[in-house]
């Protein structure tokens, strides 16, 4: 059955695109332009309480009935634990993978997403801040290196859904203003993951 995908061609949507490419799941694209503040239409509310992509329906979801969820780190779990991929088998490699995952979510993230404002799109100049996130963002390229020169992925031997979640943030590295040659772990990982088909596929949605 056909799971429906609510998104955006944002970081965290392409999460979500990239995971179901990866899997080869059927879904369908219900594109919600954010630009046009379709994220707060009541119908798209009721789907996703906190107005965000992406959120995604399954028709078929636990005890076989339609499941809603929003929230990109509980979407890929939730795809991982359906299908029993993209995600480690053994108890140390999975909570390895569980903790990047949170990493992404809690720093990774938001973090840059605030060098993204502040950086590009604040209507006003403040230095302070762009400062701040600046420093931040290049901090936390600094942990995603070192974790990289120990391990070929996240969760270590295996291309997991934490290396998902995290690439289409470093993605748009220009943005945040980082050479990724500063990087060379995260400039390995990073092309690593670019070069597979159900990426680029994944980066496409919404078309």
């Amino acid at each position: 059955m056909t799971i429906a995908l609510y998104t955006w061609s944002t970081p965290n949507g392409y999460k979500v695109s990239i995971a179901l490419e990866e899997l080869g799941l059927p879904y369908e694209v219900h594109p919600i332009d954010i630009t046009q503040n379709e994220q707060f239409d009541p119908e798209f509310l009721k789907i996703s309480p906190n107005n965000k992509i992406p959120a995604i329906i399954d028709p078929d979801g636990p005890g076989g009935e339609p499941f809603a969820l929003f929230e990109s780190g509980a979407i890929l779990l939730y795809l991982a634990r359906k299908t029993g991929r993209l995600m480690p088998e053994s108890p140390r490699a999975y909570w390895t993978a569980v903790q990047w995952l949170m990493w992404q979510m809690g720093g990774f993230g938001p973090m840059l997403g605030q060098a993204h404002h502040f950086l590009r799109f604040a209507p006003e100049d403040v230095p302070y801040a762009k400062e701040r996130y600046r420093n931040e963002t290049r901090r936390l390229y600094g942990v995603l290196d070192k974790r990289l020169g120990e391990a070929e992925w996240l969760a270590g031997d295996e291309y997991s859904m934490a290396d998902i979640a995290t690439f289409p943030w470093a993605a748009r590295h220009e943005w945040q203003e980082i050479d990724l040659d500063d990087f060379p772990n995260v400039k390995r990982w990073f092309d690593s993951i670019a070069s597979r088909p159900a990426v680029q596929r994944g980066r496409t949605i919404p078309k």
